[in-house]
């Protein structure tokens, strides 16, 4: 951040660097729409911008001193007329967690901007550009979207916040801490935006939130309705063909919910539910507020109203006191469920987390390296065996992106799977393939018909 008062040259140019979760992602498209809308210009990359954003994560371990290495390489590096270095922001979660202490730590950091204040990125770019002050990581009650600029031109698959913060307190967990308490985003303000979406070009929208599960608001008349409210009312949207959600709570998984999978058609068959450990006293040290039991009862129900849902989940190994016995219940659990896919990670602690002061009982690393192995060996075993079950369906697939080889594309199928095609269809399309093969993490398909333009 700047240390005086000397003026520097506004940037005409942006790129934004958005590490981590999908949330972040979104936030990172957001940056860029106000940046494009003060009439900046998207750069090819960090070399070629005047100003890179580097929205932070700070889930991952080590997370902070990664962002340090990154602003270190971006301001050793000449501008792009071979003049000064960019302007370098910090956003998101890092920036929140670590505010003023990342301008004392490197006077490279022009700007640092919390994840509930980047709506005023560009006024902070105009004082930094001023040689003034450039901190902003408060977090209002009001909301910050109504600031955002109208959505631009989308890829077929979009992201659309709906809630954001949680009031969960996992002891692991910095959100809390840097996204704040949980808000639900006005039900209306949502419907609008997706429709925006969808008129800019979006076949599907995944709803995200750090608990989107725990979003709540009001129908037209008044009535209050949860997530399964919401999504019943996108599935209304002309033009909307996939609605997807992510990241779930099993204590804010209703019936409600869980019955929308059945009777909404355009609610694909795929559910991020986070487990973290099948151990109920570990899950009790979590602070995760619920059982091995009740999560396994909440797949069978979800099961029940969709047959072929795909499940998906987050693991931690290693945390603080976990015994062989509790990483066993961990195997059982995932056993019983059976995942399509899934996250795992050994604990890592984070400054300021309950987790983090159990230092007495940590878990010696080479121990949760082994479990790691193991689980994840598991992990990936039943993550074959869903993509090799799924060979010989015929389904519909949302074409996002070319592949490496000519005349393929790459899509989605409604279970989330990378499927490679060869086809000419443009990118948007909806396309309806055979599954004709399956690998650990993708599945090749065959063209049966085109069942959508982009």
């Amino acid at each position: 951040m700047s240390q005086g008062t000397t003026t520097k040259t506004a940037p005409q140019s942006y790129f934004v660097k958005s590490f981590g979760c999908q949330m972040n992602v979104y936030d990172g498209e957001r940056m860029a729409e106000l940046l494009g809308d003060k009439g900046m210009q998207a750069a090819a990359s960090a070399d070629e911008a005047d100003l890179v954003v580097l929205n932070t994560c700070h889930i991952r371990e080590k997370a902070a001193e990664k962002v340090y290495s990154d602003i270190g390489r971006i301001a050793k590096r000449a501008g792009k007329d071979g003049g000064a270095k960019p302007m370098i922001a910090v956003a998101g979660c890092v920036a929140q967690a670590e505010g003023a202490e990342i301008v004392r730590r490197t006077k490279d950091v022009d700007i640092v901007v919390g994840p509930q204040a980047y709506h005023n990125l560009p006024e902070l770019v105009a004082k930094a550009a001023r040689g003034e002050s450039a901190l902003d990581t408060d977090m209002p009650a009001a909301s910050k979207f109504s600031a955002l600029p109208g959505r631009k031109k989308q890829a077929p698959s979009a992201f659309l916040t709906v809630q954001e913060g949680c009031d969960k307190f996992c002891t692991y967990c910095v959100v809390p801490y840097t996204r704040g308490a949980e808000i639900s985003r006005p039900r209306g303000d949502l419907i609008d935006e997706a429709k925006a979406l969808v008129d800019a070009g979006a076949k599907e929208i995944t709803l995200l939130g750090q608990n989107v599960n725990a979003w709540t608001g009001e129908d037209e008349a008044g009535r209050e309705q949860g997530l399964d409210g919401l999504i019943r009312a996108l599935d209304r949207v002309e033009g909307l063909a996939r609605i997807r959600y992510t990241t779930s709570h099993p204590n804010d998984m209703t019936q409600g919910l869980i019955d929308a999978h059945g009777d909404v058609a355009k609610l694909m068959p795929y559910l991020h539910l986070p487990v973290q450990s099948g151990s109920d006293p570990i899950l009790k040290a979590m602070n995760r507020s619920h059982a091995a039991e009740s999560y396994l009862a909440i797949i069978e129900r979800v099961r029940a109203a969709r047959p072929d849902i795909a499940i998906s989940g987050d693991f931690i190994v290693g945390f603080p006191g976990e015994s062989d016995e509790d990483f066993e219940a961990t195997l059982d659990i995932v056993r019983a469920t059976s995942y399509a896919q899934a996250f795992s990670f050994k604990y890592s602690p984070r400054p300021g987390t309950p987790a983090a002061e159990m230092d007495d009982t940590f878990v010696p690393a080479e121990i949760a390296d082994d479990r790691l192995q193991r689980l994840q060996a598991l992990l990936n075993e039943q993550q074959q065996a869903f993509n090799q079950a799924s060979v010989g369906k015929t389904t519909t697939l949302l074409l996002e992106r070319n592949g490496k080889k000519p005349g393929q594309k790459i899509g989605k199928s409604p279970w989330l799977q990378s499927v490679h095609v060869e086809t000419d269809a443009p990118i948007g399309s909806l396309v309806e393939v055979e599954l004709v093969s399956a690998g650990p993490n993708s599945l090749g398909g065959v063209i049966i018909a085109e069942s959508g333009g982009s």
